[in-house]
């Protein structure tokens, strides 16, 4: 009697399960989930197609990459993703022949459009759906490479003395690197200050700026600058070819080998395997002129240019080790006068004062590309810098701050010798790492 009270018994607290899985679930379990994809522009969303647009969800838990593809009305429909938090981005190209035909507006390169949102919450509730806006941004001549920001380890490498940026021709032509423009995008570093203003994504207000004008869409139209440096140049004295690259250094030494500060000590790592040699480096960023007290490790190397630096932030050219920062190259257009470009300081809640720092505001379209960068662990990140028209997502070095890991542009493909780096507008795509900083490197 007790053994067919027991299977009753059994039966009966299966059939609950079953029926509260099936009706009100308040446990953790897979949800339907839709995504939208629509074009910010409407003109341009009745002409160009919504089909076949990729959608990436990656998980911020794991940081395993799902893809998808929207069917004719733009439209991803999951019947099974398990709830947490995704970045999720959409991306599409249009050849530019096709491009041509659907709009009638004449393009010699192929037109990237992207989406993203950033550490969105899937909960336990069925039928959600996220609207994602897609914005163009078209690909550039000159694109940013590598960037070496994490710097190597702080008692047996370099510290952060072995940084620098590479930037490559991803065209068919020799380019003029003279008067290419090297920018650290401003922006806010944590979600919890309270004396800013902010905007729905959690990032400065510039808006509300002390002196902003009204009219301009300065969150959206604009970025802000935390370094603003210049290649120097006739105009035609630094010819890059092809499928090669330029290289700033912080410091344009062998940082593998000991070196003689400004101050007359001898500087010596531990273990040279961890950093690089930066001595044939094509500029160098020196900071000592500017500064009351320059750090002695920043020595000038008399056969490496200066950058030419319209503003500066800290005591030299160093990057943010965990890596929680934007970064993008430009280039004048026009009667354009960079240096006379307005400035304006942080959007504090309480007005700033007479000696408040003020940041050059760069307009977007001036911008050939952008790099997004932000710490390896998702708890660290922050606020995204740069919108979708120049980064959709993001890219980092897996073992963050001081791993002597750099981030590095992916091949994607060889034509005639001459390799081809893939640029989407999406640093989540576009990017892998190399284990070893390595100028010049592809992979």
């Amino acid at each position: 009697m007790r053994k067919l009270l027991f299977i009753l018994f059994l039966a009966t607290a299966v059939l609950i399960a079953c029926k509260k899985y099936q009706g009100n679930v308040t446990g953790i379990h897979p949800v339907k989930y839709q995504v939208i994809i629509s074009y910010a522009s409407k003109d341009l969303g009745k002409l160009l197609p919504k089909a076949k647009i990729e959608v990436t969800f990656k998980s911020a838990k794991n940081g395993l990459v799902r893809k998808y593809t929207t069917k004719s009305d733009g439209v991803v429909s999951l019947d099974s993703i398990s709830p947490g938090v995704y970045d999720i981005s959409a991306s599409i190209k249009i050849q530019p022949a096709d491009y041509t035909t659907l709009t009638g507006e004449k393009v010699d390169k192929e037109v990237v459009f992207n989406a993203s949102e950033k550490s969105k919450t899937i909960t336990v509730e069925d039928n959600q759906q996220i609207e994602l806006k897609l914005i163009s941004g078209s690909t550039g001549p000159w694109v940013i490479k590598q960037i070496y920001y994490a710097g190597s380890n702080t008692t047996t490498g370099a510290s952060f003395r072995d940084q620098f940026i590479e930037i490559y021709n991803n065209s068919d032509s020799v380019l003029f690197a003279d008067s290419l423009y090297v920018a650290e995008v401003l922006g806010v570093q944590n979600f919890t200050s309270t004396n800013i203003y902010r905007q729905n994504n959690s990032q400065y207000d510039w808006s509300k700026s002390q002196g902003m004008p009204t009219g301009i869409d300065a969150n959206n139209g604009y970025i802000y600058t935390r370094s603003l440096l210049m290649i120097p140049g006739s105009g035609k004295q630094y010819p890059v070819k092809p499928g090669e690259s330029i290289v700033l250094a912080q410091t344009a030494i062998n940082h593998k080998a000991p070196f003689t500060g400004s101050d007359g000590k001898t500087v010596t790592v531990r273990d040279p395997s961890l950093t690089i040699d930066l001595s044939g480096a094509d500029f160098e960023a020196y900071y000592a002129p500017f500064l009351p007290k320059p750090l002695a490790s920043d020595i000038d190397n008399p056969s490496v240019p200066n950058i030419d630096v319209l503003s500066y932030s800290g005591t030299d050219l160093i990057f943010d080790n965990p890596g929680r920062m934007g970064y993008v190259i430009f280039k004048n257009k026009g009667t354009i006068d960079i240096k006379k470009l307005p400035q304006y300081p942080y959007p504090t809640i309480a007005p700033p004062t007479s000696s408040s720092d003020k940041y050059y505001q760069i307009p977007i379209d001036l911008i050939i590309d952008g790099v997004e960068v932000q710490p390896s662990s998702a708890a660290s990140r922050v606020p995204k810098k740069l919108g979708a028209t120049l980064d959709a997502l993001y890219t980092y070095a897996p073992n963050g701050a001081y791993s002597s890991q750099s981030v590095i542009r992916k091949t994607e493909s060889i034509v005639n010798g001459r390799r081809i780096l893939k640029d989407t507008n999406n640093s989540a795509e576009d990017f892998d790492f190399l284990p070893l900083a390595a100028p010049k490197a592809f992979k």
